[in-house]
């Protein structure tokens, strides 16, 4: 691809408009609040990394692998970040150019680097509408459904235990005021194609920090909102995710909103963690200075903003390179940005990032999701009588691995818990579970309910998953209140 003309995550070949027109751009598991990795040896407070470092955060910047020969980049890049994020190297068209044959090369050298210098990687990204290879442009409907899982899983498993987080969808949401979805080819096989993508990435990589990442979402607006409603109902029925991304490109246009922290604070408080991902201000002097310090200290601010990310190094690095917006000018030397950034991270915040995650509220069984239920639509048997259950499997297949969906309905009487069972085809096996325990992994299995989803409502539902090799089940299961 034209990497000049790249960012995070998207293409952009005309001069970059104001804010508004910024509707055309696609834009080492370590636990929360440890120790971070300080990519040099310099003193804590003298650099961005090291100074976050000191608050249980990270500093990162984007990085273009083919300038990793360049020694004024590098050289910045080893003094100054504690994260990395893969600037195209790992999405969708370098990863699988071809169906089913993987590319790491690049992704694996930006991984070399940043272990050799003691950096953590952010995994960018897994799903996304835009810089699909072109034989995946001209799929659709389940057939683009079954590759898109595939690759998830094939580059999470790649990857495992080297990515503190993913971004495992990016850019899901239309801008305008409609809150609505983008109309992709992905989100045309069916609206709950997020959720899919988030489960085959927990089955696939269970330790990284996996996260949904977009643009025009810094401040409470129609789009924020309807990524805050989709995370909410995440959150409520078990779906797996632990952070958003708020890439947060400003300029005059669209300075720093005024809500910006407080936007922020309101999806920590669904239970997760925010990370800032592809920070770049547009601007000179004091007045891009002073932007850049108010963003610093609104994460410091936060216990779980647990990071910032700049999206390049030098201004000349930038997606927005005549918009000067990064702390570097183009032949590498300090901005004032630079040094009001250093210090706001100097001055710290008062919250350090948990070092375990706090338990969320219980998920709700009996309220109905939020999102439509999978594309394969559950047998439409009607709930038993006397308190028994039935349950439903929907599949999301690839060669040689599936994801289920199996959907419990309880009678007329409801449920204090409840035992599913099915029977798997002859050399399948799950490799992971979710919201339910399993009596094994092959052959004859048995489900139990957990904690928070064995109380079912009369008529109600719940879920729960499973990811497995080979064919998924193709039988009924069976259900029986325990």
């Amino acid at each position: 691809m034209n990497h000049v003309s790249a960012r995070g995550s998207g293409r952009r070949t005309t001069a970059p408009r104001l804010r508004a027109a910024l509707v055309s751009i696609a834009a080492g598991v370590v636990a929360v609040g440890t120790t971070v990795a300080i990519a040099s040896s310099a003193s804590a407070g003298t650099t961005l990394g090291a100074s976050a470092a000191e608050k249980g955060r990270y500093f990162g910047t984007a990085v273009a692998v083919n300038k990793l020969s360049d020694s004024v980049y590098v050289g910045i890049l080893n003094r100054e970040f504690n994260m990395v994020t893969a600037e195209n190297e790992m999405k969708w068209d370098a990863t699988e150019p071809n169906q089913g044959q993987f590319n790491y090369t690049n992704g694996d050298r930006l991984v070399s680097h940043a272990q050799a210098n003691g950096m953590r990687v952010r995994g960018h990204a897994l799903a996304w509408h835009s810089q699909q290879p072109g034989w995946a442009q001209n799929l659709s409907g389940s057939t683009l459904r079954s590759a898109m899982l595939n690759h998830v899983t094939q580059v999470a498993t790649h990857y495992k235990g080297k990515i503190y987080a993913w971004d495992v969808v990016n850019e899901a949401f239309a801008d305008g005021g409609t809150g609505a979805r983008r109309d992709s080819n992905l989100q045309r096989t069916g609206n709950d194609w997020i959720e899919a993508a988030f489960r085959a990435a927990r089955a696939a990589d269970p330790g990284a920090k996996l996260c949904y990442n977009d643009y025009n979402t810094d401040g409470q607006n129609a789009k924020s909102n309807a990524v805050y409603a989709m995370v909410q109902d995440f959150k409520s029925r078990g779906v797996p995710i632990d952070c958003v991304g708020f890439q947060s490109h400003f300029n005059s246009a669209s300075p720093v909103p005024s809500d910006y922290q407080a936007n922020l604070q309101r999806f920590v408080n669904l239970g997760l963690d925010v990370q800032i991902t592809e920070l770049d201000i547009e601007g000179s002097g004091s007045t891009q200075a002073d932007n850049y310090s108010r963003v610093v200290r609104a994460c410091l601010a936060i216990a779980r903003c647990t990071g910032i990310t700049v999206w390049g190094i030098r201004d000349s690095d930038s997606w927005r390179a005549s918009g000067t917006p990064l702390l570097f000018d183009n032949s590498g030397n300090k901005k004032a940005a630079y040094t009001s950034t250093l210090s706001a991270l100097n001055e710290g915040g008062t919250t350090t990032p948990p070092t375990t995650t706090p338990p969320t509220t219980t998920p709700p069984t009996t309220t109905p999701p939020t999102t439509p239920p999978p594309t394969t639509a559950p047998p439409t048997t009607p709930p038993p009588g006397n308190g028994g259950c039935t349950a439903s499997v929907s599949l999301n297949s690839w060669t040689g691995g599936f994801v289920a969906t199996v959907r419990i309905t309880a009678g007329s009487a409801g449920l204090s818990g409840w035992v599913v069972g099915l029977t798997l085809p002859s050399g399948t096996l799950i490799t992971n579970t979710w919201s339910a325990q399993s009596s094994g992994t092959s052959g004859s299995v048995t489900f139990r309910n957990v904690s928070y989803n064995g109380t079912v409502g009369a008529g109600g539902s719940t879920e729960f998953g499973f990811q497995g090799t080979g064919n998924g089940p193709t039988g009924t299961p069976t259900c029986s209140p325990a």
